[in-house]
């Protein structure tokens, strides 16, 4: 059985939506990069951190871990704070390109293999009524970047390049990859 390391109900919908059978049981870890930490090295990190807390319980099952980081220059975004953070984000974002991390880990067997996708995103200008009205309805709370590419967020997302479900939470085809690599579909 795929056990998902994540209470993400973006990445629950996601896997749904590829048509992939899977159970829940998310690994509670410290997110926070650490001092001088690549954002890929994180978002991989942490991925592999989340399956591995997991794995050591459920050692029969294939466990996938991922974690999400927005990086902008050499600052990585996670999950805002507070609102506050939220905002700050939002403006540090805004008019700018900027790319989202999401690493992949699957442990089959007590074996680890660990891959990540990149993707840039364009978000358009936004004005700071703009800002507090997102920020009022909750949405940028638990996404790193403090946005949802596929809510209202979209409305400021004109371009971007490379996997769009790498945006939402997980990146289906490499997970999916990854799964074939171990004869797993």
């Amino acid at each position: 059985m795929l056990v998902l390391a994540s209470a993400s109900p973006r990445r629950q919908e996601l896997l749904r939506n590829a048509g992939i059978p899977f159970e829940v049981q998310p690994a509670h870890i410290p997110e926070d990069p650490l001092p001088g930490e690549g954002a890929k090295e994180c978002a991989e990190r942490l991925a592999r951190e989340k399956a591995l807390a997991i794995a050591r319980h459920r050692s029969q099952d294939v466990v996938l871990g991922a974690d999400t980081v927005v990086v902008i220059g050499s600052e990585i975004l996670g999950k805002p704070a507070d609102s506050a953070d939220a905002a700050r984000m939002l403006r540090m974002l805004a008019g700018r390109e900027h790319q989202v991390i999401t690493g992949v880990c699957l442990v089959v067997g007590g074996q680890w293999s660990v891959g990540s996708e990149t993707t840039t995103v364009v978000m358009s200008e936004i004005t700071e009524k703009e800002i507090a009205d997102y920020i009022a309805t909750g949405e940028p709370m638990d996404k790193a970047g403090a946005y949802a590419i596929q809510g209202i967020a979209s409305r400021w997302i004109p371009r971007i390049e490379g996997d769009y479900s790498n945006v939402v939470g997980l990146p289906v085809a490499l997970v999916c990859r990854m799964l074939r690599e171990n004869g797993l579909m």
